[in-house]
């Protein structure tokens, strides 16, 4: 089985690893919101490449009132406008996502960027979406739980205690799938914007269960790509749209 995350547009690729005959895992974060490298992206397409290079700055430098301030001076008296250019372009880049994965067995969870209800509704046929759910793949037991932990207060978030009641309906699996890390320092720190993304509950998940395997995405440079928490090995999949390249489970 191959394995992705964070996506972020790159369709092109990703199609060309669904082509690849294999069952494919997809862990979150199919939209474009923010590339941190170019200030492409939705919001680039909405607001203009300055805007982002300045939202960028802010965050970047742990002043979220400020960026929280000029984001609202942006969208003041336009908050429909906003939105529903937001709603056009996410329907039309999950069409992308559709084509891309039409006639592959694929498995997919939301990212934090994502929205979820959008998402499900725009799978192909051949695509399963599997939040929660545990499901054979080659013989081992693959449990899934999507979604990036609260930040922004959008739809593809979801409280530690909201993954903690996902994880329990799991129970034992072989391979644990999320989009967002354990609570480890080395896995969930992003060494170029410093922002630490994870979720105690999945650590807490992997010490109980011990999985043979944790795949996982959402920190694009993290300080490691790999370890060990007890006997379960812990791998970052992404950044695909830097990359498109796909892992191979094992």
């Amino acid at each position: 089985m191959l394995l992705v995350a964070d996506v972020h547009g790159a369709n092109d690729a990703l199609a060309g690893v669904a082509q690849a005959g294999e069952p494919l895992l997809v862990l979150g974060d199919l939209l474009n919101f923010i590339d941190y490298r170019t200030y492409d992206g939705m919001l680039a397409d909405v607001a203009g490449k300055d805007f982002v290079a300045q939202l960028v700055h802010l965050r970047a430098n742990g002043d979220r009132d400020g960026a929280s301030r000029v984001w609202r001076e942006f969208s003041s008296g336009r908050e429909q406008w906003v939105r529903d250019e937001y709603q056009r372009r996410t329907e039309e880049a999950y069409a992308e996502v559709r084509d891309a994965l039409d006639g592959a067995e694929a498995y997919i969870i939301h990212g934090n960027v994502d929205r979820p209800d959008m998402l499900r509704a725009a799978l192909p046929p051949t695509a399963r979406w599997v939040d929660g759910e545990v499901v054979e793949i080659e013989g081992l037991r693959v449990g899934f739980a999507g979604g990036g932990m609260p930040n922004l207060g959008v739809p593809g978030e979801v409280s530690d205690e909201e993954m903690r009641a996902k994880l329990a309906g799991l129970g034992p699996v072989d391979i644990l799938c999320t989009h967002v890390p354990p609570a480890v320092r080395q896995l969930s720190n992003d060494v170029i914007g410093g922002r630490a993304k994870e979720s105690q509950a999945i650590l807490e998940y992997v010490l109980e269960m011990r999985p043979a395997f944790h795949y996982f995405g959402d920190v694009h440079q993290p300080q490691a790509t790999e370890w060990r928490v007890g006997g379960t090995r812990c791998r970052n999949v992404g950044y695909f749209r830097a990359t498109g390249r796909p892992i191979r489970h094992g």
